[in-house]
């Protein structure tokens, strides 16, 4: 089962509520809290697109610009000191920035993955 949908560029969840018989999600990535919910997949979708429409007629009305989400910056936090450490020094080494690496590195795992 797929947990995410998309709409204009937002991601949402898509989480089950056993106790309420709803389905119901947010949009991930920005720090304003759009939220939906609806009794089936049909349902939770169309209330999906109207929380994203709704944000966005909201943000023209009171001409402000809507968060973009996932807009390619984000602070990553080693668990291992060391692998930290270690991938600093590979990166200098072959000629490039920590990011750089980084960025490579992440490229290489989401292509292996959709291989």
């Amino acid at each position: 089962m797929n947990n995410l949908i998309e709409y204009k560029g937002y991601i949402g969840s898509v989480e089950f509520s056993e106790n309420d018989c709803i389905f119901f999600g947010k949009v991930q990535g920005i720090r304003s809290l759009i939220s939906y919910e609806g009794t089936n997949a049909t349902e939770l979708i169309n209330n999906f697109h109207g929380a994203v429409d709704d944000y966005l007629a909201l943000c023209e009305e009171e001409g402000s610009s809507p968060e973009i989400a996932y807009k390619g910056s984000f602070n990553v936090r080693f668990k291992n000191r060391e692998n930290h450490q270690r991938a600093a020094i590979y990166a200098m080494t072959h000629g490039q920035s920590l990011n750089s690496f980084i960025e490579d590195a992440v490229e290489e795992r989401l292509n292996a993955v959709h291989a």
